[in-house]
């Protein structure tokens, strides 16, 4: 058997488990950490529940995944979670899930490894959302799942910080009321409202359009260049007004 008769039935095993999004289906991306629990209270010993310098990290690796080769329209990031909303007419490595998770979280990998001078890991799973209503849904339901992280994280780390250990403090809060939650932070004189935002919300990152002056060495005159850049936001707008304009970014691309 010559090389290419083994090249091309090789290739058969290989791609027997591939799997397309298909072209009609907005796609999403979710990343998680893998044992980030132990990287940021032990290995790098990050203030709990949150450090700016753990949230700046996180908001890096966006900014790269974003500007890795696809064609990604918005960035979002809570905690140790990272979600991609994919452009529809993007097409890289023909929409292979295999391709796009493999890349995805060796970028992220490597990209949060540099930063935090450690080793760390993300996993990565393809999202298909078939219509513009999941989409916002998607998105709504990662807002509120960092919303309650962090009303849970700010609640166990002040139990333990009261001398309660792992498990007494899990137990403390599981089962309990929002309002109950609210009356514990009060009592150790924490307004959850008043806490930063991108605590309770997260981070969006986005493309901006501006123009920049540049000159035309053959016209020999200044000219005028639209450029795009990644913008940050640390506060986030929520419910129906947060879904509409996530949405919105896939008509600027």
């Amino acid at each position: 058997m010559n090389f290419e008769e083994l090249d091309v039935r090789m290739r058969r095993f290989e791609q027997s488990l591939d799997q397309v999004i298909l072209p009609e289906l907005y796609l999403a991306v979710r990343l998680d950490g893998r044992n980030f629990t132990r990287l940021t209270k032990e290995t790098c010993s990050f203030e709990a529940p949150f450090d700016v310098r753990f949230r700046d990290a996180m908001i890096d690796t966006v900014k790269h995944l974003m500007q890795c080769g696809f064609r990604i329209v918005y960035g979002y990031t809570e905690s140790d979670e990272i979600s991609l909303l994919f452009h529809p007419d993007d097409n890289t490595f023909g929409r292979k899930v295999r391709k796009i998770n493999s890349v995805l979280a060796g970028e992220a990998s490597a990209c949060i490894s540099m930063k935090l001078g450690t080793l760390a890991c993300f996993d990565s799973r393809v999202i298909p959302l078939p219509n513009l209503e999941c989409v916002k849904d998607y998105f709504a339901w990662r807002q509120e799942d960092a919303h309650r992280n962090s009303l849970n994280a700010h609640c166990y780390w002040m139990l333990r910080k009261r001398g309660m250990d792992v498990r007494e403090a899990t137990a403390q809060i599981e089962g309990k009321s929002v309002s109950w939650k609210n009356e514990l932070l009060f009592s150790g004189n924490i307004n959850y409202n008043d806490l930063p935002s991108w605590q309770k919300r997260g981070v969006g990152l986005y493309y901006t359009a501006y123009e920049k002056k540049g000159y035309d060495p053959v016209k020999e005159q200044e000219v005028w260049a639209v450029r795009c850049r990644l913008e940050t936001e640390l506060e986030l707008k929520t419910g129906e007004e947060y879904q509409k304009w996530v949405v919105s970014l896939l008509e600027k691309k």
